[in-house]
């Protein structure tokens, strides 16, 4: 079994403060800053242009996708990193469209995160075509799939609630149908169990800056299927994607593998960090994380329905229906939380009305979640969040 206490060590948390909001980003690792100097230092510092092949930068984005590989059940060589999430959905979603050019339906849900349907819209009206995004509740998915759906494009798990989707039971609703799948993994790698090629996933993406600890922007990566690889034509087609870039060609041929869905330059700083972040993971089951998990979500949830009345449990009770976070409902969610955050308590708010609790167990033990349910006790029980300041909303919530 995991030993997961041990792994709290490589993280730098301020002293007495509780986290919990990796799931909107991670902390940092103790190792980042000097796998990022010496990225500067030794290897742009010292090797200058030579670092791409004496350093390795040109590689870095299909190895590192390796390592993030391991933890969301894909087999080597069908991840890569690079570029943002939502051009990672812009490429699964363009790449899935064509190869069902027959059809012309995109089924989402209602607690898809929103970026994902702008990107498909986005994609919509740049084809110029007549595909339509068929938004449903979350529980009216499978009903949705029919004979005219070309993707089923989802996030597993619900970045307000924490719902999760049964990835394997729609994948195999998606197949019958004849449709492809998409699945965002922003809440579910590095949070929950994923099993990509066993639930036979056609294409998924994610970020690296919430429960992987990359740091805020690293770059995002998309997993597409061995079974696919050498039907997808990428369609933003960048010069890295190139079989042969080098060969400077005009005319586009797609690397043979995985490669073909880089787009640009690799990130090589922000890779740097990401790279000393996912060390955190060697010898550490996804199995052994969301157990960890459960017991910590449990105890929080027993915590704050005990003494805390006013506050109404958004997530599924379940917690086998829900990923990593915990969020609960109240009309003024938004002060509740920044009375907890000036306490020491880090959540975050999502509207109408949610505080959201992110629940990762490489740096959190059952001493932070008795202390954030104390103090979250004291401030409803007071009512301290009752004043002006606490209800001035800021930029980020």
């Amino acid at each position: 079994m995991t030993n997961l206490n041990a792994t709290r060590s490589r993280f730098d948390l301020p002293e007495g403060l509780v986290y919990l909001d990796g799931n909107s980003l991670g902390p940092v690792p103790c190792d980042a800053a000097a796998a990022v100097t010496r990225a500067i230092t030794d290897e742009w510092g010292e090797l200058l242009v030579r670092g791409w092949n004496d350093a390795d930068w040109m590689e870095s984005s299909t190895r590192i996708g390796d390592r993030i590989g391991r933890l969301i059940g894909a087999p080597e060589g069908t991840v890569i990193v690079g570029d943002t999430l939502s051009l990672k959905v812009y490429q699964a979603l363009a790449a899935a469209l064509e190869l069902r050019p027959e059809r012309n339906v995109v089924v989402s849900d209602s607690g898809n995160f929103p970026s994902d349907l702008y990107m498909a819209d986005g994609l919509f009206r740049t084809m110029g075509s007549s595909h339509e995004l068929r938004i449903v509740a979350p529980d009216a998915v499978s009903d949705a799939i029919d004979e005219s759906v070309a993707v089923v494009l989802l996030t597993e798990v619900d970045y307000r609630t924490g719902r999760r989707h049964d990835m394997g039971a729609l994948t195999a609703a998606a197949h019958a149908a004849g449709a492809l799948t998409v699945w965002d993994l922003a809440h579910s790698a590095g949070a929950i169990e994923v099993d990509l090629a066993g639930c036979d996933v056609d294409f998924a993406v994610g970020c690296t800056y919430k429960y992987l600890n990359g740091g805020p922007g690293s770059p995002g990566f998309i997993f597409v299927s061995e079974a696919l690889i050498d039907e997808v034509r990428p369609a933003l087609s960048g010069w890295l994607g190139h079989e042969t870039p080098f060969a400077f060609d005009l005319d586009f041929r797609p690397d043979p593998g995985i490669g073909r869905m880089r787009i640009g330059t690799p990130p090589v700083l922000a890779l740097a960090a990401l790279d000393v972040a996912l060390d955190a993971w060697e010898g550490v089951e996804m199995a052994d994380v969301q157990a960890r998990s459960i017991e910590l979500s449990e105890r929080l949830i027993a915590g704050v329905e005990a003494s805390c009345p006013t506050l109404d449990l958004a997530s599924p009770r379940n917690p086998d229906n829900r990923g990593s976070q915990v969020a609960f409902r109240h009309p003024e969610g938004y002060a509740v939380m920044q009375a907890l955050i000036a306490c020491g308590v880090i959540g975050d708010f999502r509207a109408p009305d949610l505080i959201r609790f992110g629940i990762t167990p490489l740096y959190l033990e059952e001493a932070d979640i008795d202390r954030a349910v104390e103090i979250l006790i004291e401030i409803m029980a007071s009512d301290a969040w009752d004043t002006p300041e606490y209800r001035k909303r800021k930029a980020v919530t």
